[in-house]
Protein backbone atom coordinates (compact mmCIF):
# COMPACT_ATOMS: atom_id res chain seq x y z
CA UNK A 1 0.00 0.00 0.00
CA UNK A 2 1.15 3.55 -0.68
CA UNK A 3 0.75 5.97 2.21
CA UNK A 4 0.40 9.61 1.03
CA UNK A 5 3.51 11.70 1.75
CA UNK A 6 5.28 8.64 3.18
CA UNK A 7 5.66 6.10 0.36
CA UNK A 8 5.29 2.32 0.29
CA UNK A 9 4.25 0.55 3.46
CA UNK A 10 3.37 -3.07 4.12
CA UNK A 11 1.06 -3.42 7.11
CA UNK A 12 2.00 -5.59 10.05
CA UNK A 13 0.45 -9.03 9.66
CA UNK A 14 -0.68 -11.27 12.43
CA UNK A 15 -0.39 -15.04 12.08
CA UNK A 16 -4.05 -15.49 11.13
CA UNK A 17 -3.76 -12.95 8.31
CA UNK A 18 -0.60 -14.63 7.06
CA UNK A 19 -2.40 -17.99 6.99
CA UNK A 20 -5.23 -16.39 5.02
CA UNK A 21 -2.71 -15.13 2.47
CA UNK A 22 -1.30 -18.64 2.13
CA UNK A 23 -4.85 -19.99 1.64
CA UNK A 24 -5.45 -17.55 -1.21
CA UNK A 25 -2.01 -18.29 -2.64
CA UNK A 26 -2.83 -22.02 -2.68
CA UNK A 27 -5.95 -21.37 -4.73
CA UNK A 28 -4.31 -18.95 -7.15
CA UNK A 29 -1.02 -20.81 -7.52
CA UNK A 30 -2.87 -24.06 -8.07
CA UNK A 31 -4.82 -22.45 -10.90
CA UNK A 32 -1.71 -20.73 -12.29
CA UNK A 33 0.16 -24.05 -12.34
CA UNK A 34 -2.74 -25.78 -14.10
CA UNK A 35 -2.98 -23.01 -16.69
CA UNK A 36 0.77 -23.07 -17.18
CA UNK A 37 0.77 -26.87 -17.61
CA UNK A 38 -1.85 -26.60 -20.33
CA UNK A 39 0.36 -24.28 -22.38
CA UNK A 40 3.91 -24.97 -21.18
CA UNK A 41 6.63 -24.78 -23.78
CA UNK A 42 9.93 -26.60 -23.62
CA UNK A 43 11.68 -23.23 -23.46
CA UNK A 44 9.62 -22.16 -20.43
CA UNK A 45 10.12 -25.44 -18.58
CA UNK A 46 13.86 -25.32 -19.35
CA UNK A 47 14.05 -21.87 -17.72
CA UNK A 48 12.23 -23.21 -14.66
CA UNK A 49 14.56 -26.22 -14.53
CA UNK A 50 17.58 -23.90 -14.56
CA UNK A 51 16.05 -21.87 -11.73
CA UNK A 52 15.65 -25.07 -9.69
CA UNK A 53 19.25 -26.10 -10.39
CA UNK A 54 20.34 -22.67 -9.12
CA UNK A 55 17.99 -23.06 -6.12
CA UNK A 56 19.66 -26.36 -5.20
CA UNK A 57 23.10 -24.75 -5.50
CA UNK A 58 21.98 -21.90 -3.23
CA UNK A 59 20.61 -24.46 -0.78
CA UNK A 60 23.91 -26.36 -0.68
CA UNK A 61 25.83 -23.15 -0.02
CA UNK A 62 23.21 -22.05 2.57
CA UNK A 63 22.57 -18.88 0.58
CA UNK A 64 19.09 -17.82 1.70
CA UNK A 65 19.04 -14.79 -0.59
CA UNK A 66 19.94 -17.06 -3.52
CA UNK A 67 17.14 -19.46 -2.59
CA UNK A 68 14.60 -16.64 -2.50
CA UNK A 69 15.85 -15.15 -5.78
CA UNK A 70 15.77 -18.47 -7.65
CA UNK A 71 12.32 -19.23 -6.25
CA UNK A 72 11.23 -15.87 -7.65
CA UNK A 73 12.72 -16.79 -11.04
CA UNK A 74 10.84 -20.11 -11.03
CA UNK A 75 7.56 -18.41 -10.21
CA UNK A 76 8.12 -15.51 -12.61
CA UNK A 77 8.23 -18.05 -15.43
CA UNK A 78 5.23 -19.98 -14.16
CA UNK A 79 3.14 -16.83 -13.72
CA UNK A 80 4.11 -15.17 -16.98
CA UNK A 81 3.42 -18.44 -18.77
CA UNK A 82 0.04 -19.14 -17.18
CA UNK A 83 -1.66 -16.64 -19.48
CA UNK A 84 -3.75 -14.97 -16.79
CA UNK A 85 -2.51 -11.48 -15.95
CA UNK A 86 -4.96 -11.06 -13.06
CA UNK A 87 -3.67 -14.18 -11.29
CA UNK A 88 -0.12 -12.99 -11.96
CA UNK A 89 -0.80 -9.54 -10.46
CA UNK A 90 -2.66 -10.91 -7.44
CA UNK A 91 0.04 -13.45 -6.63
CA UNK A 92 2.77 -10.86 -7.01
CA UNK A 93 0.96 -8.65 -4.49
CA UNK A 94 0.37 -11.52 -2.05
CA UNK A 95 3.95 -12.73 -2.28
CA UNK A 96 5.24 -9.24 -1.53
CA UNK A 97 3.19 -9.24 1.66
CA UNK A 98 4.74 -12.47 2.93
CA UNK A 99 8.33 -12.22 1.71
CA UNK A 100 9.51 -12.02 5.29
CA UNK A 101 7.64 -15.22 6.14
CA UNK A 102 9.10 -16.91 3.08
CA UNK A 103 12.60 -16.20 4.36
CA UNK A 104 11.61 -17.49 7.81
CA UNK A 105 10.09 -20.69 6.42
CA UNK A 106 13.00 -21.37 4.06
CA UNK A 107 15.45 -21.05 6.93
CA UNK A 108 13.79 -23.96 8.75
CA UNK A 109 16.02 -27.08 8.82
CA UNK A 110 15.32 -29.24 5.78
CA UNK A 111 12.68 -26.91 4.33
CA UNK A 112 14.74 -25.85 1.30
CA UNK A 113 15.26 -29.48 0.26
CA UNK A 114 11.53 -30.13 0.62
CA UNK A 115 10.73 -26.98 -1.37
CA UNK A 116 13.02 -28.20 -4.13
CA UNK A 117 11.17 -31.52 -4.34
CA UNK A 118 7.82 -29.73 -4.28
CA UNK A 119 8.76 -27.26 -7.02
CA UNK A 120 10.24 -30.10 -9.08
CA UNK A 121 6.88 -31.87 -8.80
CA UNK A 122 5.17 -28.76 -10.18
CA UNK A 123 7.68 -28.61 -13.02
CA UNK A 124 7.40 -32.32 -13.83
CA UNK A 125 3.60 -32.10 -14.05
CA UNK A 126 3.76 -28.92 -16.13
CA UNK A 127 6.31 -30.39 -18.55
CA UNK A 128 3.97 -33.39 -19.00
CA UNK A 129 1.03 -31.00 -19.56
CA UNK A 130 -0.76 -32.68 -16.64
CA UNK A 131 -2.94 -29.83 -15.42
CA UNK A 132 -4.44 -31.64 -12.44
CA UNK A 133 -1.08 -32.90 -11.16
CA UNK A 134 0.39 -29.40 -11.57
CA UNK A 135 -2.52 -27.89 -9.64
CA UNK A 136 -2.22 -30.48 -6.85
CA UNK A 137 1.57 -30.08 -6.62
CA UNK A 138 1.30 -26.28 -6.39
CA UNK A 139 -1.38 -26.43 -3.71
CA UNK A 140 0.64 -28.95 -1.71
CA UNK A 141 3.75 -26.76 -1.98
CA UNK A 142 1.94 -23.67 -0.69
CA UNK A 143 0.28 -25.56 2.16
CA UNK A 144 3.62 -27.01 3.29
CA UNK A 145 5.26 -23.58 2.99
CA UNK A 146 2.48 -22.19 5.18
CA UNK A 147 3.13 -24.85 7.80
CA UNK A 148 6.87 -24.10 7.77
CA UNK A 149 6.23 -20.35 8.07
CA UNK A 150 3.77 -20.94 10.92
CA UNK A 151 6.24 -23.21 12.71
CA UNK A 152 9.02 -20.61 12.32
CA UNK A 153 6.78 -17.84 13.59
CA UNK A 154 5.61 -19.85 16.59
CA UNK A 155 9.17 -20.93 17.45
CA UNK A 156 10.32 -17.30 17.41
CA UNK A 157 7.30 -16.20 19.42
CA UNK A 158 7.73 -18.94 22.06
CA UNK A 159 11.44 -18.25 22.46
CA UNK A 160 10.74 -14.54 22.95
CA UNK A 161 12.91 -13.76 19.94
CA UNK A 162 12.22 -10.35 18.47
CA UNK A 163 11.19 -10.34 14.84
CA UNK A 164 13.26 -7.71 13.10
CA UNK A 165 12.75 -5.87 9.87
CA UNK A 166 15.33 -6.63 7.20
CA UNK A 167 17.68 -3.68 6.62
CA UNK A 168 16.27 -3.05 3.13
CA UNK A 169 12.78 -2.80 4.57
CA UNK A 170 13.76 -0.10 7.05
CA UNK A 171 14.47 2.41 4.35
CA UNK A 172 11.17 1.84 2.55
CA UNK A 173 8.79 2.15 5.52
CA UNK A 174 8.15 -1.59 5.26
CA UNK A 175 7.28 -3.55 8.34
CA UNK A 176 7.29 -7.32 7.87
CA UNK A 177 6.92 -7.77 11.63
CA UNK A 178 4.19 -10.12 12.61
CA UNK A 179 2.25 -9.57 15.79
Amino acid sequence: MIVPNKGPYIPILNLDEAKQIYDVRALLEGEAAALFAARATKEATDIMKQALIAFDAATKSENLHGQIETTRQFYDQLLSGCGNKIIEEMLTTLTARITFLRSKSMSQPGRAQKSSREMNAILKAAAAHDTEAARAAAITHVRLACKAATDAFLADHQSGKKIRRPAAAKTANVSPKIS
